[in-house]
């Protein structure tokens, strides 16, 4: 039988492997701890936890939710009050802070799907409406 042997011995005859290793289960370790750091400062959805000024919106600045396949005067209201008040805002929102303001609305909410907003709020916001319009209908008809 065939034994594969490595050799850990340096060019001095110091032994290499312990060393290394310990180096390696260091840059694990330091890895973890940095992972858990970056964690509790922007939180698991890329949102930083620092909080923010209540948005007041300038009447000029407030586009018309309803637009958007999926949401209604209520959940218009919804976003409005977390500070969402323009399609430019609501196209950078991501779909995890979308969910949660209708988790936070309660139960009546849990049968809407926030997927398709922001992707709808950039059309709106880059005035594409023929190309919004074409893809509601998609939407509207179950695809």
């Amino acid at each position: 039988m065939l034994k594969l042997a490595i050799n850990t011995t340096a060019c001095d005859g110091s032994d290499v492997f312990w060393p290394w290793l310990m180096w390696l289960l260091g840059a694990f370790l330091l890895g973890l701890l940095l992972g858990w750091l970056l964690k509790q400062l922007f939180g698991g959805d890329g949102d930083a936890k620092v909080a923010a000024a209540p948005v007041v919106a300038i009447d000029a600045v407030k586009d018309d939710y309803t637009k958007i396949e999926g949401i209604g005067p209520k959940i218009k209201g919804l976003l409005n009050t977390d500070g969402l008040w323009s399609f430019h805002q609501l196209a950078l929102s991501k779909t995890g802070r979308l969910q949660k303001i209708l988790d936070n609305a309660g139960a009546a909410y849990t049968v809407h799907n926030p997927r398709t907003w922001a992707a709808q709020s950039k059309l709106a916001d880059e005035g594409s409406w023929e190309e919004l319009k074409i893809w509601q209908d998609h939407l509207k008809g179950g695809l």
